[in-house]
C-alpha cells in the first residue's frame, strides 16, 4: 500500500510535466528491480518446467507449429536477455539489421526455378494442422470455453468475437464474419494475395514468398508488420497452405523455423504464431434465402513479444477499427477483380489446394484429443516452479508499472496503467 500510495501522490501533479522528476526518481528503483527478478528468473529456470513445455508443444499444438522454445532451453546472454524485454528500453542497440523505411512496403517473389518445396523433406503445413483447425471450428479442441468479447455489424458485414486465455500461452481469439454479396472464393483470394493486402493493411510493411509448391499450394512466406513507436516491428516466417472440402475451405497459416531467415535485432521475429480461418457460403441477412454472404470463422494467437495485459488492452481497444479496415479492404479487392485485373502470385496460389471428403474431415474432428496429456505436463511445471511467489508478485507489478509509465506519453490514462498492475499482480500464478 505504501508503494501506490506514494506512486498515486506523484500522480496527483497538475501535468505530466510537473511530476515527471520524481516519477522518474521514483521508477529507478523499480527498473532495477526488475532486471534483477529477470536475471534470476534466468539462473533459476527449472529443468522440469522447461521439459514440460517441450511436451506441451508437441502435443497441445500443430506439429511443427511453434519452436520458440529454444530459445528458453539455450544458453542464456545478454542479446538474448535484450530480447526478452521491450524493445524500447534499448533504442540504441547496434543491431546489424536492416529495416524498411517508414511508410514504404515491399513485396519479392522467390525463383520459380529453385524455390519449389521439396514435399517429402519439408511438411511445413501438414494434416495434423488440418485436424487443429477442424478441431477449433466444431469446438471439439479439448480447450477452455469461449468468452464473448463484441458483437457489431454493418450493412456489408456482421461480427462476433470471443477469447479464452489458457493456463499456459498467449490468449486465444475466435471470431465470426459474414460478409455480404461475397464468394468463398474471393474470399479465400484475397486472404492470401499478399500483393494487395500492402496496399489496403498499413501495418504490413513488407512480403516476401520464401518456397511454395505447385502440387498442393503450400508456401512459406514472410512479413514484417509495424508496431507501435515505442516497439520494434515484428518479423514473421509463416508456413501457409489451404484444404478444400466441397465448397468449404480450411486456411492454416502458422509460423514456421526457416534456418535460411537468419534472426535480426530488429525487426524481432515472432515465433509463436497462429492465424487459421474456414471459409465457407451461408444464407445472406437481407432475408432473401439467397447464399450470398460469406462466412469467415477465424482463430488467432501470437506471443508478440510484449506483456500479454498490455497486448489484450491493445487488441481489445483496436479489434473492431481492423475489422472494419479488412471489410473496406474486401470491398476494394472486388472492384479490382471485377475490373479484370490479373491475379497476383499469391492469389493464384491460393487455387491450388489439397481436397479433402467431408467423411475424413469428421474423422479427424473426432479423434481423441490430448487434453489429459496438457494437464499433467501443467500439474508437473507447476510442481517444479521454485518457491518466493510473493517477492516474484512484487517484482511483475514494479515491471508493470514502470512499463505503463514508459509507454505512457500521453497515450495511457493514469487509471490503465494501475488497472494493469493490478491485473499483473492477480495473474502472478501463470507467470
Amino acid at each position: 500500500m505504501d508503494l501506490v500510495g506514494a506512486m498515486l501522490k506523484i500522480l496527483q501533479g497538475p501535468n505530466l510535466w510537473s511530476v515527471l522528476p520524481d516519477l522518474m526518481v521514483f521508477m529507478l528503483p523499480l527498473w532495477i528491480a526488475v532486471l534483477f527478478g529477470v536475471l534470476v528468473g534466468w539462473v533459476w529456470r527449472p529443468r522440469g518446467a522447461i521439459s514440460a513445455i517441450n511436451n506441451l508443444t508437441t502435443t497441445y499444438l500443430p506439429p511443427k507449429t511453434y519452436s520458440s522454445i529454444d530459445i528458453v532451453s539455450s544458453i542464456p546472454t545478454f542479446n538474448s536477455l535484450k530480447s526478452q524485454l521491450p524493445s524500447c528500453l534499448f533504442p540504441f542497440s547496434d543491431g546489424s539489421s536492416e529495416v524498411s523505411s517508414p511508410g514504404t512496403s515491399s513485396i519479392s517473389f522467390p525463383d520459380t526455378s529453385s524455390s519449389k518445396l521439396d514435399i517429402e523433406s519439408k511438411n511445413f503445413v501438414g494434416e495434423g494442422d488440418l485436424e487443429h483447425l477442424s478441431k477449433f471450428v466444431e469446438e471439439k479442441d479439448g480447450g477452455l470455453p469461449w468468452i464473448g468479447m463484441m458483437e457489431k455489424s454493418t450493412s456489408s458485414m456482421f461480427y462476433q468475437a470471443w477469447k479464452r486465455e489458457p493456463e499456459i500461452g498467449p490468449p486465444q481469439y475466435r471470431s465470426r464474419s459474414v460478409y455480404e454479396d461475397t464468394t468463398p472464393e474471393l474470399m479465400r483470394d484475397f486472404f492470401w494475395d499478399d500483393e494487395f493486402r500492402l496496399k489496403w493493411d498499413d501495418m504490413l510493411v513488407e512480403a516476401e514468398t520464401l518456397e511454395e509448391c505447385p502440387n498442393d499450394g503450400t508456401m512459406v512466406v514472410k512479413w514484417v508488420r509495424k508496431f507501435p513507436f515505442f516497439c520494434s516491428d515484428r518479423e514473421y516466417v509463416i508456413g501457409r497452405r489451404i484444404w478444400e472440402s466441397g465448397k468449404t475451405y480450411y486456411c492454416v497459416t502458422k509460423g514456421v523455423q526457416y534456418p535460411s531467415v537468419p534472426r535480426r535485432t530488429k525487426p524481432r521475429r515472432v515465433d509463436l504464431f497462429y492465424s487459421s480461418w474456414m471459409i465457407r457460403a451461408v444464407e445472406s441477412r437481407k432475408g432473401d434465402g439467397q447464399m450470398s454472404a460469406c462466412e469467415v470463422l477465424l482463430f488467432h494467437h501470437e506471443d508478440m513479444g510484449i506483456p500479454w495485459e498490455i497486448a489484450k488492452l491493445g487488441i481489445r481497444q483496436g479489434m473492431w477499427g481492423a475489422v472494419k479496415k479488412i471489410d473496406r479492404g474486401l470491398r476494394w479487392y472486388q472492384k479490382h477483380t471485377a475490373s479484370g485485373a490479373p491475379l497476383s502470385h499469391c492469389a493464384y496460389m491460393a487455387h491450388i489446394n489439397s481436397k479433402v471428403s467431408p467423411a475424413h474431415l469428421r474423422y479427424l474432428e473426432n479423434t481423441t484429443n490430448e487434453s489429459q496429456e496438457i494437464e499433467t505436463c501443467q500439474e508437473l511445471a507447476n510442481d517444479e516452479k521454485p518457491s518466493g511467489k510473493n517477492l516474484g508478485k512484487i517484482l511483475v507489478v514494479g515491471g508493470a508499472i514502470a512499463l505503463a509509465c514508459t509507454v505512457d506519453r500521453g497515450l495511457l490514462t493514469k487509471a490503465v496503467i494501475f488497472g494493469v498492475a493490478r491485473r499483473f499482480a492477480k495473474m502472478g500464478r501463470r507467470l
